[in-house]
């Protein structure tokens, strides 16, 4: 993959100021002050709160605890999207520092997924990156790591390593030059206006006869509507990594620097704010 070390540690060290309070009504033993916390954006929740968890479990009573959750503005947060992804979905144009609800009580069955250990946030996140290769690689690259390469993969998340999971995620970002790129972009575009969790098909990153697919060629493909036409106002804002990048981006760039740790392109598809 072309070099841009930068661009990849800027992605990986971008983060979030967050403000954690306990809902009102599961305040018991005592008045729990809220937590503040730098989120990493290409995490999850899950992984990176245990500090939050402990903080308010001094103000609860032990037999009303039960599995964590987290809300914002009503919206019950899915652990297994990446951090940047649900800050981006529904607090982007929000005053900092974003206000999340913690619950202990009521878990909403319906919106998600349960996570009670972190082995369950491992194995949605190999299950990712196996998808992900599966699409650049017929999963050749995956599939020929050892059993401590993935842990590697894994560790380097866990314990936001940036080194350590680069050195071998490389491996995974890599294709023979005469291809010109991945043989499928794994992406998934999101919208905060559809029931739909995310739209996600098969795209190339060139066209048959040898074109540069960009960001701009998937929405035309996959999102029309995302695409203003001459003396039209935008109506959406696209986003990535919580940038817009220019429509012009070659698709295959995006791919190698912008892509989340398990190696999908997360594209947030969000209106244009009115006021």
């Amino acid at each position: 993959m072309a070099d841009d070390k930068d661009v990849l540690r800027d992605v990986w060290f971008g983060r979030i100021p967050t403000c954690f309070a306990l809902y009102q009504d599961e305040v018991t033993e005592k008045e729990a002050e809220p937590f503040y916390l730098l989120l990493p954006r290409v995490s999850y929740l899950t992984l990176v709160t245990d500090k939050v968890k402990k903080h308010f479990l001094k103000a609860v009573k032990p037999e009303d605890v039960e599995e964590m959750w987290f809300e914002y503005e009503g919206t019950p947060l899915k652990w297994h999207y990446p951090i940047g992804v649900l800050f981006d979905l529904h607090a982007l144009n929000t005053a900092l520092p974003w206000s999340i609800t913690v619950h202990f009580k009521n878990f909403p069955e319906r919106d998600l997924l349960h996570c009670l250990s972190n082995s369950v946030i491992e194995a949605h996140f190999m299950s990712c990156i196996k998808e992900a290769d599966a699409l650049k690689h017929k999963s050749q690259v995956i599939n020929d790591m050892q059993k401590k390469d993935h842990k590697q993969l894994w560790m380097g998340l866990q314990n936001d390593k940036f080194d350590q999971f680069w050195a071998m995620n490389r491996k995974l970002m890599e294709y023979p030059t005469e291809e010109g790129g991945f043989r499928y972009i794994p992406f998934r575009i999101y919208q905060t206006m559809s029931d739909r969790p995310f739209i996600q098909k098969l795209f190339r990153p060139t066209s048959p006869e040898g074109h540069t697919h960009t960001l701009g060629d998937l929405l035309k493909e996959m999102y029309p509507a995302a695409i203003a036409h001459d003396g039209d106002a935008k109506k959406y804002q696209v986003l990535i990594q919580g940038i817009e990048p220019l429509l012009e981006t070659p698709l295959q760039w995006l791919s190698e620097h912008l892509s989340h740790p398990d190696n999908f392109l997360h594209v947030c598809i969000l209106p244009v704010p009115t006021d």
